[in-house]
């Protein structure tokens, strides 16, 4: 934790201001290791790996964790040698690539795949994930001065409120126990003239998709285990999808129902990016607890009972995206 953000930290319990009160490591201008305790209601709440943790280790978003510290850097722009997270950032937000000065607010951050976008443009970049994702985040960061990243729900952000310029939430709010309520937690944290967005699975997914069926199922078994299965059937999966794909007319349709993400010819990834893509995103699919898609009209609704007048809404290959000012 770069010292300089410990004066943006607020207790999630009651929103009193923290106070360093013990400091066992440091690492420059960082807090690596200490104690956090509210001037209000006295709660503490420990620093580790230089992340303030305000949850418990073992949450819901367990799995989410487990994937993205054993794939830390699959998704990473300046690791893949793509732009495939740097084009999305910029499509979905329409923000401008120069924003000096500015506070972002990232709502689940995963391993920091859109962190080092939101960072390139000069931003504080105001980080947090519910899971142990983000030890993978801070590694991948390297404790950038610009960046503040904290474990917590987003529930109870532990920052103050009106205090973003603008915020931004990117393949999460389908996997909290409540969407809706996940999204008007963010709001409080907007300062006014601020723009938020967001992006959702698009409901209905079709029932022609495997993971529909497979998932009752899948989100039971152990991570580890999961993940061995998927990852011994990932490369005769994609075999059978790029066959199928290669089928006139409704090949590009039915390819859909082989159970295995396959991102060949629609990303510029080597054969051995499409296998670790395939395996990522196939446990993605089929390990969260919570996976709850949303229609375009729940979405607008969130926004407008928010207090936002305009809303932009688009769909992109089953994600909702949605974009608006305060």
């Amino acid at each position: 934790m770069v010292e300089r953000f410990l004066d943006a930290l607020r207790c999630p319990c009651c929103k009193g201001k923290l106070k360093l009160t013990c400091v066992n490591a440091r690492r420059n201008e960082s807090i690596l290791e200490g104690e956090l305790k509210c001037s209000s209601c006295s709660k503490t709440y420990p620093v580790e790996n230089g992340i303030p943790r305000f949850v418990p280790k073992e949450n819901y978003a367990h799995s989410f964790g487990w994937q993205w510290n054993l794939f830390p850097e699959t998704q990473l722009d300046s690791r893949n040698g793509t732009k495939i997270s740097e084009d999305r950032f910029f499509g979905q937000t329409q923000w401008s690539r120069q924003l000096k000065g500015e506070k972002i607010l990232e709502a689940g951050c995963g391993m920091g795949r859109f962190t080092e976008i939101a960072l390139s443009t000069g931003a504080d970049c105001y980080s947090l994930d519910y899971s142990n994702a983000v030890d993978a985040a801070q590694k991948n960061m390297n404790f950038n001065p610009n960046h503040c990243l904290v474990q917590a729900s987003i529930y109870e952000v532990p920052f103050p409120e009106k205090y973003f310029d603008k915020i931004f939430c990117f393949g999460v709010l389908q996997h909290t126990p409540s969407p809706e309520k996940s999204f008007k937690s963010l709001i409080p944290y907007l300062k006014p003239g601020g723009c938020l967005v967001i992006d959702a699975y698009a409901a209905p997914i079709s029932w022609f998709h495997p993971r529909q069926f497979l998932r009752p199922f899948t989100k039971r078994i152990n991570s580890e285990k999961l993940y061995k299965r998927i990852q011994k059937a990932a490369p005769f999966l994609l075999k059978i999808s790029n066959a199928v794909a290669s089928i006139p007319k409704v090949g590009s349709i039915l390819r859909h129902g082989v159970p295995i993400a396959n991102y060949k010819g629609r990303y510029p990834l080597t054969e051995k990016q499409v296998l670790e893509w395939a395996i990522l995103d196939t446990f993605d699919w089929l390990s969260p607890q919570y996976e709850q898609p949303q229609l375009k009209k729940s979405i607008e609704r969130w926004f407008k009972e928010s207090g936002f007048k305009e809303v932009f809404i688009e769909r992109n290959v089953g994600i909702y995206i949605a974009r608006a000012t305060l």
